[in-house]
């Protein structure tokens, strides 16, 4: 028995539209752990890997493991009839013939059920042996998309290139060539690993951010209690004069404080006058308001640390970080990196990795799962 709730169901609309042209059909393999989708390309040029982990799931249940065989064409159909933020529940029996999808709207009592054909498909899950790569890219998504969609108007491969001066994209056309140049932010490191089966980059580059995030959120709180500090301290110093005024030893304080007890001597003796004395009381209060305008200065400060921030997020989705242990160079058809840049919409970041004559790998990883392409080189080009 298999049943899994996702909380939108864009996440596997995304996912299907993004493997759709390159697979015809696949095994989605059930498990414990969560579900796999491991197939190729016709030409057998390129390979792509999908998993949504069990805890990227709004409910999971999985008896025993099994195959779920399905055209990808007619599952993007059914897809299409789910809204993106529908919860979408897929459900199917032991050896079951079709696979239930049940969309429910969040917003409504809409709920709608349909029924997919389930299919017998004979594809063995090719182990992926671990390679340990001499260069990794970590760009925007939308800017790699950008970057292959306008060579593709050039011509039909592209040339990566990774070197202490960069990343250089390039192709040569019959009427035309062109190169893109990305220059990392920082000193290049080395790489450490590359994701293998199951283990990825994700969650080091998750806890990252977190990390800065949490930094971030460390330095406004220090600035708020900065400024609790200073109005505790500023508490403390008229307890002290009121202390002070009670002593009787004001004359030998400083000036300020001389000029602040003599206000509050001149109030006492007005308390014993009568009317006048409230009238100036209210006088007194005239500073509060002054208090206020700091808290809401401090107020706009903080707005404007967490703008700075979230600038900060955006900057870090725009930068390029480049690790190479040695000089790459490999030349890669342009259709298949348009195909695989369409996951773009998954994930703001896309890693590549890369060696020479190794298949080059392009990482999605997102907080349900990721999705891998492995894209063989072309050999005999320049």
């Amino acid at each position: 028995m298999l049943e899994a709730k996702l909380a939108e169901a864009s996440v596997l609309k995304k996912l299907l539209d993004a493997i759709k042209e390159l697979v015809t059909d696949a095994n989605f393999e059930c498990s414990e752990e969560g579900i796999t989708l491991q197939a190729m390309d016709n030409s057998h040029v390129a390979l792509v890997a999908v998993k949504l982990v069990q805890n990227g799931f709004k409910k999971y249940r999985c008896d025993r493991p099994m195959p779920l065989g399905v055209n990808v064409g007619s599952l993007t159909k059914v897809l299409k009839c789910a809204k993106d933020d529908d919860v979408c529940t897929l459900r199917a029996a032991d050896e079951a013939d079709v696979l239930n999808l049940v969309y429910e709207a969040k917003n409504s009592d809409r709920i709608s059920s349909y029924d997919l054909k389930l299919m017998d498909i004979d594809a063995e899950t090719l182990g992926i042996p671990k390679t340990s790569y001499e260069a990794r890219i970590v760009l925007s998504s939308a800017e790699f998309t950008r970057i292959v969609r306008d060579l593709s108007l050039l011509g039909d491969s592209v040339r990566i290139e990774v070197s202490k001066e960069g990343v250089r994209f390039a192709s040569d056309g019959e009427a035309a060539n062109g190169n893109v140049l990305l220059k990392g932010q920082g000193p290049i490191g080395k790489v450490e690993r590359g994701p293998q089966g199951d283990d990825s980059d994700e969650d080091e580059d998750g806890e990252g951010v977190k990390k800065e995030k949490k930094n971030g959120g460390e330095e406004e709180d220090e600035e708020a209690n900065g400024e609790e500090d200073e109005e505790g301290e500023k508490k403390k110093k008229t307890k002290v004069k009121k202390e002070k005024t009670d002593d009787g030893d004001v004359e030998m304080d400083e000036d300020d404080d001389d000029g602040e007890e003599e206000k509050e001597d001149e109030e006492d003796e007005e308390e014993e006058d009568g009317d006048g004395k409230k009238r100036k009381k209210k006088s007194k209060s005239s500073p509060k308001p002054a208090k206020k305008a700091k808290t809401a200065a401090s107020s706009s400060k903080s707005k404007k640390g967490k703008s700075k921030a979230d600038d900060g997020d955006e900057d870090e989705n725009e930068a390029v970080i480049i690790q190479m242990n040695s000089h790459v160079s490999l030349t890669f058809s342009l259709k298949y990196l348009v195909n695989f840049s369409k996951s773009s919409n998954l994930v703001k970041r896309v890693e590549l990795y890369m060696s020479n004559d190794v298949p080059l790998l392009v990482s999605y990883d997102f907080g349900q799962g990721y999705i891998r392409y492995y894209l063989a080189p072309k050999i005999g080009d320049d």
